[in-house]
């Protein structure tokens, strides 16, 4: 063979292992840098108050929901998605800032950012400092001015636009028997079903604004995080009485555990405080009835499916303006509910049942979707969305972001999350739920300890086990380790 054949095998050899070598690197190229080499995408922020895992996604196959499911199947559904803060104003506060509950910092309903970490920047005000145009609609932050200077316009609630006076305030009844009620002595039923319009209600006013968002962004030319905060399932259970004729009340059940767990002690029981403030139910001591229990559990489903269609109005509202594309959609509840399980309603407690909740992730150009049964914590979910932007992140974040797992179904999660509710401590771990009650000299005063590989109700505290002392000591030192590192 002659000089100048071998030289030409040698150069084709050159070419064809340099191809190799691209089209093997190209191969390896992750959905994480494809996202990222996309035009800046826009965030759409769903969040609901109230909603425990009482879907469909999460396998509670008895709730009308088909707009949820829709947006499920082009997303990544997390099963083990759990709030930091059992309580509205609290749980997004730490959310919309990254940082940790402690004692002292996001405690209550009350809860505001510029009060208990004032240094802190929100995600909306980086955003915004970054060239986005933020908006607010509904309930995001518990009070509307919390910041408010981290949105680009006012912040938009339909209660806070009726002058004052008007309207029954967040109870919204629209049935006349019920506003003289509330008219008369502040008070009024646990829930109504009214032959009304969806826009006679907040939410239904909420999603009209929404909409009217989105078509201005569609020739905008600014990159947007829009939130839209709805108000159902919270109490009172109103919504329009299609959503409630949905449910055959003869198919409802009651909670299958409405006892206490076995040995839980007493630090863990409350007394259901805000369920009480409505005419017709039972005050303290005394147990909720059966009858009334079915209705409120109605009323409960109604209002997810109110809120499963207001979703599904806002999502075609974004493809209608060709925003889908280029658009993060975030599906979020604030904390979860308890429905008469251990005897409890409303939330305010460490039990999962109020601390686990959805959180869906639709990304633009994801091809992935389906189930991620990692644990994952509210307070990752700033680190997480500054991360998909590449945005660098204020030094305050106390969260890690769970991208790779929006890539990767099979990617691990965490190895423990931290739930909080007042003076109890919570540490989640794929198998076990662990709580610990602390006095004021730091000591231990109670604790529970769930087996969640065969007790996912919780129901037999295992903590004074001696066979589970080894798991108590070991999650007691993580836990530790988390408090004094927050």
């Amino acid at each position: 063979m002659s000089s100048i054949a071998m030289k030409m095998i040698n150069r084709m050899t050159i070419v064809a292992l340099s191809l190799l070598g691209f089209f093997l690197c190209a191969a390896n190229v992750t959905a994480m840098d494809n996202f990222k080499s996309l035009e800046q995408p826009n965030i759409l922020f769903i969040l609901v108050d109230d909603l425990r895992t009482e879907l469909p996604v999460y396998g509670k196959d008895h709730i009308v929901a088909p707009n949820i499911d829709r947006l499920a199947k082009e997303s990544v559904v997390f099963q083990n998605a759990y709030v930091n803060v059992p309580v509205c104003g609290a749980s997004r506060a730490s959310m919309m800032t990254g940082i940790r509950p402690t004692e002292s910092r996001f405690v209550g309903y009350q809860s505001r950012m510029d009060e208990d970490a004032p240094n802190a920047i929100p995600l909306f005000s980086l955003l915004k400092d970054n060239g986005y145009f933020t908006q607010s609609l509904g309930k995001v932050m518990h009070f509307s001015d919390d910041s408010k200077q981290g949105w680009s316009v006012p912040t938009w609630h339909p209660r806070l636009a009726l002058a004052r006076g008007q309207g029954t305030g967040h109870r919204n009844y629209q049935l006349e028997e019920n506003i003289r009620s509330f008219k008369k002595n502040r008070k009024g039923p646990a829930y109504e079903s009214a032959d009304v319009p969806d826009n006679a209600y907040y939410d239904g006013q909420i999603t009209d604004h929404a909409i009217e968002a989105l078509e201005d962004f569609k020739s905008a030319g600014q990159p947007f995080f829009l939130t839209v905060g709805f108000l159902k399932p919270h109490l009172p259970f109103n919504a329009p009485k299609k959503y409630w004729d949905l449910y055959d009340p003869a198919k409802l059940a009651l909670s299958d555990n409405p006892f206490l767990a076995e040995g839980m002690p007493k630090q863990a029981r409350h007394s259901w405080g805000e369920m009480r403030k409505y005419v017709g139910v039972p005050k303290s001591p005394d147990l909720m009835p059966d009858e009334l229990a079915l209705k409120l559990m109605h009323g409960y489903y109604a209002g997810v499916s109110y809120i499963d269609a207001q979703v599904g109005m806002v999502m075609d509202a974004l493809r209608a303006n060709g925003l889908e594309e280029n658009t993060i959609v975030v599906f979020a509840g604030d904390h979860g509910f308890f429905l008469g399980e251990h005897g409890f309603w409303a939330k305010h407690s460490p039990f999962d049942l109020a601390t686990h909740t959805p959180l869906i992730v639709k990304l633009p150009d994801n091809k992935v979707s389906g189930n991620s049964d990692g644990l994952v914590e509210f307070v990752d979910i700033y680190s997480t969305l500054v991360d998909l932007l590449d945005i660098e992140p204020p030094p305050q974040l106390q969260g890690s972001s769970f991208a790779p797992l929006l890539h990767d179904l099979q990617a691990p999660g965490k190895e423990a999350v931290y739930p909080r509710w007042q003076k109890g401590e919570v540490i989640k771990t794929e198998q076990y739920a662990m709580t610990e009650w602390y006095g004021k000299n730091g000591r231990v005063q109670a604790r529970m300890l769930y087996d969640h590989s065969n007790d996912r109700t919780e129901n037999n505290n295992l903590a004074n086990d001696p066979a589970y002392k080894k798991i108590v000591d070991a999650l007691h030192q993580k836990l530790k380790t988390m408090m004094e590192n927050r």
